[in-house]
């Protein structure tokens, strides 16, 4: 939770005229360890997609991960260059995309 709030990843403001609003849901869910004891609890505020209509709501859809064919390419660019490759991990990164339309929930 506080990462999301911490981000900014919402503002909260008055409906503007001739928009609609999406429902919205919160996740739970509880990280373990190993050992079985918990070890975080976890939240995300999910939009209730399925209403949007697209032309409308939406234009196009996609997901802003790699794809195996660029990590290919990487990896073979490195191999050609004796290069070092290193791997790190964003957490939250899906919180730092930015979004082309806004979306109103209620």
């Amino acid at each position: 939770m506080d990462s999301i709030v911490s981000n900014g990843t919402w503002v909260l403001v008055d409906l503007p005229p001739g928009c609609t609003t999406f429902g919205c849901k919160w996740i739970f869910k509880k990280k373990l360890k190993p050992d079985g004891t918990v070890d975080k609890f976890k939240a995300r505020l999910v939009a209730k997609g399925f209403k949007q209509n697209e032309g409308i709501d939406y234009f196009d859809t996609y997901s802003s991960i790699a794809r195996l064919t660029t990590i290919r390419v990487l990896i073979a660019l490195a191999s050609v260059y004796n290069l070092s490759i290193h791997q790190m991990d964003v957490k939250t990164a899906f919180l730092y995309g930015e979004l082309e339309e806004e979306i109103y929930m209620d």
